[in-house]
C-alpha cells in the first residue's frame, strides 16, 4: 500500500514506538497509584514524555504539558476554559470541527469568522486585525489547514493577540512535529496537539500545553490530594483523572524522541518538497485543478486536488482499489472548503510523513492518471 493519508494518522511510525508500547504494557502500572516498582517506573516515563515535549516546544515547565486523548480532547478543555456565554470569539476561516462544534454548543458565545482567501498570510493577518478591532475576548486558530496545507501566520496572528491582551488557543494538529513551534514565544493560552500525527506516537495519544490555569472537563481520581472532592488547583494533575494511557505515553515519547534526531526543520523541508513534486505531476493529468500555494513557506506536508467531472470519493475508492491510500470528502473541516470554494464537491487530499517517497508519489500519480483515462 502507498499510505498518503498522514494528516489523519501517520501511519508508518519508527519501530521504537510500538516496542516501547509493548513493553509499558507488560511491565508499566498506573503512574501515581503506588509506591511499588510498576508505579514508580510508569510515573517516571510519563515525566520522561512531559520533559522530552517540554524541550520540544518550548515549555518553561514540564508540568505545563497534559496527557490528553488528541487534540479534540486538549481543544474542548481550552475552549471551555476560556469561553463563556457572552464572549466574542474569532476563529479563522480554515478551522476543523474540533473547533467550531464545541463554539457550536456554547450558548451564547459570538463567532466570528476571520475571512481570507486560500494561501494569503498577509490577507489572513488583516482579517484577525479587522476583527480584532471590533474586540474580542478569544481568539481560537489552527496552524495549518488540515485541507490545503495552508501555514497561516500564527506568529503574527498571536502578536496581535499580545498587543490586545486577548488570549490564544493554537490547534497545532497538523504542525506538532511538522514545523518548527514556540510555546513560550507565541505567548499562547493553550496549544492542543495529537501525539498520533507528525508526533509519530499511536492513536489515544495528545497533548495539551497550558499557559493560564484550566477548567476542568473530567473530575475523578488522580493519585494526589485524594482527601479533597474538587480536582487538584495544580497541573497536570487538574486535568487528568482516571488513569493514565501509559502504553500510548511511552510510544510517544519515542516519537519525540525520533523527531529530536530527525530535526523538525529537516521534516519541514522533505515534506514541502514532496507536496511540490506531487503537485507538479498532478497538474500533467488532464482536468486535474491542484490547490497549490504559490511560494515558498505557505504550504506543509497536505496537497488537495480535484478531478473535473469525477466524484471524489468515488475516485477515492477507485484509488484504496489500487493500494493508494489517500482521503476524499470535507475531512471534517467545511469551513475550509466553503473558504476555499470546494464545500459541494470536497476534495481528495494526499498527506505526506517523513517516511513517504517520491517513488510512492509516482505510483500514485500513475494511479489517478489510469482513472483519469479511463473514464474521459
Amino acid at each position: 500500500m502507498i499510505y498518503l493519508d498522514s494528516a489523519a494518522t501517520t501511519l508508518q511510525k519508527p519501530a521504537a514506538v510500538a516496542t516501547a508500547s509493548a513493553w509499558a504494557i507488560d511491565h508499566l502500572a498506573s503512574p501515581g497509584r503506588g509506591g511499588h516498582w510498576p508505579a514508580m517506573a510508569a510515573a517516571e516515563k510519563a515525566f520522561a514524555c512531559r520533559e522530552a515535549a517540554a524541550h520540544m516546544f518550548h515549555v518553561k515547565d514540564p508540568e505545563q504539558v497534559v496527557f490528553t486523548f488528541n487534540a479534540t480532547h486538549g481543544l474542548n478543555i481550552a475552549i471551555k476554559t476560556l469561553a463563556k456565554p457572552g464572549s466574542r470569539v474569532i476563529i479563522s476561516s480554515y478551522e476543523h470541527n474540533a473547533v467550531t462544534r464545541p463554539l457550536h454548543a456554547m450558548q451564547g458565545v459570538e463567532v466570528r469568522v476571520a475571512r481570507s482567501p486560500l494561501f494569503n498570510p498577509e490577507a489572513t493577518l488583516e482579517a484577525f486585525h479587522r476583527e480584532l478591532d471590533r474586540g474580542a475576548d478569544l481568539v481560537v486558530c489552527t496552524h495549518i489547514s488540515n485541507v490545503f496545507g495552508f501555514i497561516l501566520p500564527i506568529e503574527g496572528i498571536a502578536a496581535l493577540c499580545r498587543e490586545r491582551g486577548v488570549p490564544l488557543i493554537v490547534d497545532a494538529s497538523q504542525s506538532a512535529g511538522c514545523l518548527p513551534l514556540d510555546f513560550t514565544a507565541l505567548g499562547a493560552a493553550f496549544i492542543a496537539m495529537p501525539g498520533h500525527k507528525g508526533l509519530y506516537g499511536p492513536q489515544g495519544t495528545g497533548l495539551l500545553l497550558c499557559g493560564t490555569a484550566p477548567k476542568t472537563l473530567l473530575e475523578g481520581g488522580t493519585g494526589s490530594e485524594s482527601k479533597r472532592q474538587d480536582m487538584p488547583d495544580f497541573l497536570p494533575d487538574r486535568l487528568e483523572a482516571g488513569t493514565h494511557n501509559i502504553a500510548g505515553i511511552a510510544g510517544l515519547l519515542e516519537g519525540l524522541r525520533f523527531l529530536e534526531r530527525w530535526k523538525v526543520e529537516r521534516i519541514a523541508e522533505q515534506e514541502a518538497g514532496l507536496v511540490r513534486y506531487m503537485a507538479e505531476g498532478l497538474r500533467t493529468i488532464p482536468g486535474v485543478e491542484v490547490f497549490q500555494a504559490g511560494g515558498p513557506n505557505l504550504q506543509a506536508g497536505v496537497l488537495s486536488f480535484r478531478m473535473k467531472g469525477r466524484d471524489c470519493e468515488e475516485m477515492g475508492e477507485a484509488l484504496g482499489d489500487r493500494g493508494i491510500a489517500l482521503r476524499a470528502g470535507l475531512h471534517c473541516a467545511p469551513l475550509a472548503h466553503e473558504s476555499a470554494g470546494t464545500l459541494e464537491t470536497g476534495t481528495l487530499r494526499a498527506s505526506v510523513s517523513v517516511f513517504s517517497t517520491s517513488q510512492e508519489i509516482d505510483q500514485a500519480l500513475d494511479a489517478i492518471r489510469e482513472i483519469g483515462t479511463a473514464n474521459s
